[in-house]
């Protein structure tokens, strides 16, 4: 008999992929340049040229079985070190190659690291809106998934909120920032109340409380700060992946940073390394760690993305949607007319205008515009949102 649990997660797909697939099948029938597909955050700014020209140099110049062999379990240790180099001069750390582990993205990494952390009974935090994935990570991990509300109108964490939802069994925080959906940074003000409050629920407790920062979206930022929470609370485990960064989301190439200020960071390490292990992670693609190895201080070129935000943001609020203002990612919130997302979702799909709506990202009410798309597209897509908006005002 196969397993139940994991049949709930197959059979329960992504409403994001569902969409996408549906815009993918449209597009066949009416044409692509009539679909305005806004749900998948799928980079639209092609890969920087340094990446394409190292992807070159590593399978003309490099040899074979380097480039296709295994790498050890944590990754090619020139790779790790490079890394660690890219953030000791970006934010001041002291970490070495032996604090990263290479992973398939994110998305690998952070299942590693809740696995790493994991001891029976524990509960993970997070705050809304979040990545959907995030439960099916978790749960499967064998925590209790808890969501905290975020503030309302802002989605900056709630530091009140945050605090009624610590108990004696809380072991991590999972925290998004730039986020997925909303594209709020958090500020530093906000983030050191965080780590205040998680300082003070540790002594109150007698055990650690984890902060899992879930990072693929740092480079990407428009003028606002990103914090790096490491640098304000010790017991922070980074997750990082360059699929937005550098435009490589199928390569599936990130990392897991074990600081090493963090108390017992060698052993936590080694917890990293064996639930990469237990998981069946032999080690990530070595040509895509050559490539990084190679890349790793190119950083995303960000005006297509800014250019996006500021078309699409100003034409809605200009029509008269009320919207979450984003200073990073590529996601904007929307709020539903009358609050009601299926029914705007569905009135906008008559246009063929493709939205997500935001009860699976625990946003009710608002639906995710995904602007990694095309500049044109935005415009072809703006007198639909008016028509939208018109039949509710009818």
């Amino acid at each position: 008999m196969y397993s139940e649990k994991m049949y709930g997660y197959g059979a329960k797909s992504s409403i994001i992929r569902e969409i996408f697939s549906y815009s993918q099948a449209r597009a066949a029938v009416i044409g692509k340049d009539r679909i305005y597909d806004y749900s998948l955050g799928n980079p639209s700014v092609t890969a920087p040229k340094e990446v394409q020209e190292a992807y070159r140099h590593t399978l003309t110049d490099m040899s074979p079985l380097e480039v296709h062999g295994y790498t050890a379990g944590p990754g090619d240790m020139g790779t790790r070190n490079a890394i660690a180099e890219d953030l000791n001069e970006r934010f001041g750390t002291d970490v070495t190659g032996a604090n990263i582990y290479m992973t398939c993205g994110a998305a690998a990494a952070l299942k590693i690291a809740m696995c790493a952390l994991y001891e029976e009974g524990d509960e993970l935090l997070t705050l809304t809106p979040f990545f959907p994935e995030y439960e099916v990570f978790s749960e499967s991990a064998g925590y209790k998934f808890k969501p905290v509300t975020s503030e309302y109108g802002t989605f900056q964490p709630d530091i009140a909120k945050l605090e009624e939802a610590i108990t004696e069994k809380t072991k991590v925080l999972l925290l998004n920032s730039p986020n997925n959906p909303s594209g709020v940074v958090y500020t530093k003000e906000k983030l050191k109340a965080v780590a205040r409050l998680l300082q003070q629920k540790t002594a109150e407790y007698g055990h650690q409380i984890y902060i899992i920062s879930d990072e693929p979206y740092r480079e990407l930022a428009y003028g606002a700060e990103v914090t790096f929470i490491p640098k304000l609370f010790r017991n922070t485990i980074v997750c990082y992946s360059y699929s937005k960064s550098l435009s490589l989301p199928g390569e599936r190439i990130g990392y897991v940073c074990v600081q090493p200020e963090m108390e017992d960071a060698d052993k936590l390490y080694l917890a990293v390394c064996g639930a990469g292990r237990a998981l069946g992670y032999v080690c990530a693609p070595s040509l895509a760690q050559q490539v990084i190895r190679q890349c790793v201080k190119v950083r995303p070129d960000l005006q297509p993305y800014i250019e996006n935000r500021n078309l699409l943001y100003g034409e809605l609020t200009r029509i008269g949607y009320e919207c979450i203002y984003p200073d990073g990612a590529f996601y904007l919130c929307v709020k539903a007319p009358d609050g009601d997302t299926e029914r705007f979702c569905e009135k906008a799909k008559k246009y063929d205008v493709l939205m997500v709506p935001g009860e699976c990202f625990a946003a009710p009410g608002y639906v995710r515009l995904a602007y990694c798309v095309d500049h044109e597209m935005i415009k072809r897509s703006i007198p639909f949102f008016e028509m939208i908006l018109e039949e509710y005002r009818a």
